[in-house]
């Protein structure tokens, strides 16, 4: 095979970890994610350790690794991989009774498939979909997904999923008189929020909606309090045990009753597991008046970089010039795409010398890079990903 980089210059990277320097030396054919295995292990025990007695479900949609722990799924496609659902070495292998159905749209074969398969728990945020779940799993559990309007987060996930406080209430009696078991309550504080006192607005606001079903009679026992849990994109986060510890401190004063806690953390225990190596293809200025170059890279918004969305969450960019003088640069896919541009809102700094050929790797990308990829948009072919 030939080297996707072989008439880059000779690297000289200064890089951080193992991760980085096998990112930063192999010859891969086209941009490559590079997840370490050791490093989720890690983020795992790390978070484990703060969370205590809440349930792990590692959410697939992240990045689909070879171990995991219990499992989150938006699909019976994703949730059947055998890739998909297996275990950390700290874990069993995931049982499809310890995959949730976190997504509250799905088709009807898709629960059908799932409950024949085994699994019995299934997010819901509207009446539909408790029929439908009544008519294919009956006698599911199912928790209600609330609606997060308070949000502190970086990227706040307002919009698409959840009810409010009455529709949530509804719900639960509607599940009873389907002969579904309902089972409480699940909620997303929002992506990257990166203290665990950015919480705080939310779990108030919600803990008044858990209070308000207890006093209408139903006895909850699970609270899933879902993602949000951070990585580093250059703004200053806590650690992970501490974080985590914190987060379950504030749920426990709130949310009396829940025998049983869930998290489903997929950005916070992969992304920083893993890095993208790619190239520069072309670096260039418009006129002679432009204030910014343009530096294009090998990888773009369609080929793993969908988050670049907004400008929410900016990655970290390692080059061989790194130390050298630097201006800034608007970054943009390889595309015939005029989409396809990464950072021009606010342009990243990146070194003056930077030329075709150059290797570039993108650190903290282990989440919602390959499983975003398209499959050869404008023939290129999708990211690739080794495994250490």
């Amino acid at each position: 095979m030939t080297a996707y980089y072989a008439g880059a210059s000779a690297p000289s990277f200064a890089v951080a970890n193992r991760l980085e320097a096998y990112a930063a030396t192999a010859e891969f054919d086209r941009p490559t994610l590079v997840i370490d295995v050791d490093r989720v292990e890690t983020q795992f025990e790390a978070l484990k350790a703060g969370l205590g007695r809440a349930d792990i479900h590692y959410a697939v949609k992240a990045t689909r690794i070879p171990r995991s722990s219990s499992a989150s799924c938006g699909s019976a496609r994703i949730s059947m991989r055998p890739r998909a659902v297996r275990s950390s070495c700290a874990c069993p292998k995931a049982r499809p009774e310890h995959v949730s159905f976190g997504n509250t749209i799905k088709r009807v074969s898709d629960i059908a498939f799932a409950y024949n398969a085994g699994i019995r728990m299934f997010a819901v945020d509207a009446e539909e979909e408790l029929e439908k779940i009544a008519e294919h799993a009956p006698g599911a559990q199912v928790y209600v997904r609330l609606i997060v309007e308070t949000s502190s987060a970086d990227w706040p996930l307002t919009r698409k999923f959840g009810c409010d406080r009455d529709t949530a209430l509804k719900l639960l009696d509607r599940a009873t008189e389907l002969g579904l078991e309902p089972l409480g309550f699940s909620f997303h504080v929002g992506s990257q929020t990166r203290h665990a006192e950015m919480w705080v607005p939310v779990l108030d606001e919600l803990s008044r909606i858990w209070t308000a079903a207890q006093e209408a009679g139903h006895r909850l026992q699970l609270l899933n309090i879902g993602g949000g849990f951070p990585a580093f994109y250059g703004e200053e986060i806590q650690a992970p045990t501490d974080y985590a510890a914190a987060v379950m401190e504030l749920v426990e004063a709130r949310f009396p009753g829940a025998e049983r806690v869930m998290a489903e953390p997929g950005r916070g225990m992969v992304a920083e597991a893993g890095v993208i190596a790619c190239e520069v293809m072309l670096t260039s200025r418009k006129s002679d008046r432009d204030m910014h170059r343009w530096v294009y890279l090998s990888i773009g918004r369609f080929s793993g970089l969908a988050e670049t969305e907004g400008e929410a969450i900016r990655y970290q960019f390692v080059t061989p010039h790194d130390g050298e003088a630097t201006s800034p640069c608007i970054l943009a896919g390889p595309s015939c795409d005029s989409a396809d541009v990464l950072y021009e809102k606010r342009p990243m700094n990146l070194p003056l010398n930077l030329k075709s050929g150059d290797r570039v790797l993108i650190r903290n990308t282990g989440a919602y890079t390959s499983t975003y990829s398209s499959v050869c948009f404008n023939g290129f072919p999708p990211l690739d990903v080794v495994i250490l």
